[in-house]
């Protein structure tokens, strides 16, 4: 059986293994300035899971959410978001491991770009090595 895909392909960046902590459903704080609270993770872009097995998100990935709380015209809108925070600890590859307080998403478009202009409360290193956009606002990357 032949290998799938290339080594070194284009566009095909290294990604840490990182223990997802967010399933389907998690309730998240929203962790910038666009209006929206809280939002609920109702899917994950890019993860491939086995059948009936729930997806989860880990830090750095993008999701798709749902916007319970917040400004009246924002909810129950669908929308993209990155997690930028999770509560299940995960290890770095140089043997620290790295938990935070809370679980936060920064809502984005399309392409990346945060909806917000600020982003609250620290970002973990392997969402602002991906996402170099939301790395630009946040105040503080752990």
């Amino acid at each position: 059986m032949a290998k799938r895909g290339i080594k070194g392909a284009v566009g095909i960046t290294y990604r840490p293994r990182i223990s997802p902590g967010l399933p389907l459903g998690a309730m998240v704080r929203c962790a910038d300035n666009s209006g929206a609270q809280e939002v609920k993770i109702i899917g994950v872009i890019g993860r491939k899971s086995r059948l009936r097995r729930v997806p989860a998100a880990a830090v750095g990935d993008m999701v798709i959410v749902s916007v319970r709380k917040g400004k009246a015209e924002l909810r129950k809108q669908v929308m993209k978001a990155v997690v930028v925070r999770q509560r299940k600890p995960y290890r770095r590859m140089n043997g620290v491991w790295v938990q935070f307080e809370d679980n936060a998403v920064v809502i984005v478009g399309a392409e990346g770009e945060p909806k917000g202009t600020e982003i609250r409360g620290p970002v973990a290193k392997e969402a602002a090595e991906r996402w170099p956009k939301i790395a630009a606002l946040t105040t503080m990357v752990v």
